[in-house]
């Protein structure tokens, strides 16, 4: 049998393009037009995906393993130890449709009323306070030096608090109380020790997100009209993809008209 070698294409069916059947804004896509909204056009609507990176396998199993956990305490109704060290008075909470919500391929739905648009997507967990309001959380792992107890002001961190921004919203659309606090389940690797003997150590820490869903339909509104432009929308300040774009396609136009003459 022949070795299985993965060809990238960058062209997706139309039916997962801009008013095909089978599209929806997942949360991850409203990050995408923060990024970089030329990117987020031809991704969505001219059907031409970035390409991907490879799978954080790892960061991955951490995750599986914390839903395996916290599933326990769900199925016991009660408090994980971590809830009880940072004084949190809830318990994970339990729904029919917690798979569901968690799968990113379904996740949380809404229809957007004023565009339209289905808005979906896929939380790693939710606790429940005593008042049955509901509480946020996702899980993180990393590698960095020190404690981890609060976000800091970097890219990825401000798209962590618009990521619970959106759960948040769609919980409340979906007929939820949910509190504006949300959380971080933050796996931080020690690579400190002396040597790996097959085990990584972690410090698991809460980190507090405070949530804000205000800045959400406006959005919304911007993105159903980036979507519906006939001209390219503008490239993101900080996109990588746009600059090799440009400057690829200079140098091989200058070459193809080079070979003209």
């Amino acid at each position: 049998m022949s070795e299985y070698t993965y060809k990238y294409n960058p062209n997706r069916s139309a039916q997962w393009n801009y008013g095909g059947a089978k599209w929806r804004l997942s949360r991850s896509k409203i990050d995408f037009f923060f990024e970089c909204q030329r990117c987020f056009y031809l991704d969505n609507v001219l059907g031409t995906k970035r390409p991907g990176f490879p799978s954080f396998n790892l960061n991955i199993a951490v995750d599986e393993l914390f839903k395996n956990e916290f599933d326990r305490y769900r199925e016991e109704k009660t408090a994980h130890p971590v809830m009880e060290e940072y004084s949190i008075d809830a318990v994970p909470f339990e729904h029919n449709d917690m798979d569901m919500w968690r799968d990113p391929f379904v996740g949380i739905t809404h229809t957007h009323s004023e565009t339209g648009m289905v808005i979906s997507g896929g939380v790693d967990d939710i606790w429940k306070n005593p008042d049955d309001s509901l509480i946020i959380v996702d899980y993180k792992s990393t590698c960095k030096d020190g404690k981890i107890d609060k976000l800091g002001d970097s890219p990825w961190e401000k798209q962590y608090t618009r990521q619970l921004g959106v759960y948040r919203w769609l919980l409340e659309k979906n007929g939820f109380k949910v509190q504006d606090l949300g959380y971080l389940v933050y796996a931080n690797a020690d690579k400190t020790l002396p040597e790996f003997g097959n085990t990584l150590n972690f410090e698991t820490t809460l980190v507090p997100v405070e949530t804000s869903v205000d800045w959400i339909d406006d959005t919304l509104v911007e993105i159903k009209a980036c979507l519906e432009r006939k001209d390219l929308p503008p490239c993101g300040e900080r996109c990588e993809f746009c600059p090799y774009r440009e400057a690829a396609g200079k140098k091989l136009q200058a070459i193809h008209f080079a070979n003209k003459k």
